[in-house]
């Protein structure tokens, strides 16, 4: 049996620390050999217990560390760029979760480095096309039994939100997944972003304007809507039905166990993305792995990352010009088909 992939986690947060534990336990064929985190305490307690893991405060230095065959980065958004383009440059397979960077212009220079390369390296983490309601979604629309898809009516709902969360990260951090799903469920461009702001909730932080009513165009004709409430204040929801000339298709329906006792119902709602999409991040890593071992990548591209943050950056304008917004995108390279 050959050697596992010996993997270089960067960042130790709720996401990092949960893609620890699911390498070498979940997901098999790999196993975590560095870790990095600015607060090496955290990045200790991530690896509590796992023999032969190095531990830095540097995530160069982590991509450095021996026996690393490939990166996982689930650093915050304004270090991907540099540790992106460092991978590229040693040939380490990446599955880098979203957004690949905090803009279109960073995440177009690390799509020109990786096609500068002729190969594939770098997998975004867009886990809704691994999640298995969505894939049978997908699967159906393509299949065109209920003819042109018209729209998409998207859902996407929180307990709360981090204290740092501001009105655009609504867009460009929440709704950059409902952008992805829209372009690959349709297999179309979104052309133009439209945001509608109803009085913000009384449980929103000050300041922060929560829900927000997003309309994306795209270039198929179809219309994609998303109501996005970080701080719904009762579960995680997460929903999606496409509507055709023929029939509609609905996913992200409550699936827990629903228990009656005493004259009452009741039925658990999912708190966060870690437990509602526990299976799809499964998958998505395990996909990973087996196109690393490779030395390749499969899944949502970079230039998939980069056309997200266009559209996330034209509905950031678009939230604070009230105004529609055209999307502006570069020409895509050979690279990505």
């Amino acid at each position: 049996m050959s050697e596992p992939l010996g993997v270089a986690v960067l960042g130790a947060g709720h996401m990092g620390a949960d893609h620890v534990r699911r390498i070498g336990t979940t997901v098999g064929g790999a196993r975590v050999v560095a870790v990095a985190d600015p607060d090496t305490a955290r990045a200790e307690a991530a690896v509590a217990g796992r023999a032969g893991v190095s531990v830095h405060g540097d995530a160069l230095a982590a991509l450095a560390a021996p026996g690393v065959g490939a990166v996982l980065v689930a650093s915050p958004e304004a270090a991907h760029e540099e540790v992106l383009l460092a991978a590229c440059a040693r040939g380490l397979p990446v599955l880098c979760e979203k957004p690949l960077t905090p803009d279109a212009a960073s995440s177009l220079r690390v799509v020109e480095a990786e096609a500068g390369l002729g190969r594939r390296l770098i997998q975004v983490g867009f886990m809704r096309r691994y999640d298995a309601e969505y894939a049978d979604l997908k699967s159906l629309l393509d299949s065109g039994h209920l003819g042109r898809p018209l729209m998409l009516h998207c859902q996407h709902r929180n307990v709360a939100s981090p204290p740092h969360f501001t009105s655009a990260m609504l867009i460009s951090s929440s709704v950059s997944h409902e952008i992805d799903a829209a372009r690959w469920l349709l297999g179309q461009e979104i052309t133009a972003v439209t945001v509608l702001r109803p009085t913000p909730s009384g449980d929103a932080p000050r300041g922060l304007l929560d829900p927000q009513l997003v309309l994306l165009e795209t270039s198929g004709g179809a219309l994609v809507d998303v109501e996005v409430f970080v701080n719904c204040g009762f579960g995680y929801e997460v929903r999606c039905e496409a509507v055709c000339e023929r029939g509609s298709a609905r996913v992200g329906e409550d699936r827990a166990m629903t228990v009656r006792a005493a004259g009452r119902a009741r039925q658990d709602i999912a708190q966060d993305y870690v437990v509602r999409f526990a299976d799809a991040y499964d998958r998505e890593v395990r996909a990973w792995v087996a196109a690393a071992r490779t030395g390749g990548a499969t899944g949502p591209s970079a230039w998939d990352g980069y056309a997200a943050a266009a559209v996330a950056e034209a509905g950031v304008r678009a939230l604070r010009e009230g105004a529609r917004v055209t999307v502006e995108m570069a020409e895509r390279p050979a690279l990505y088909g």
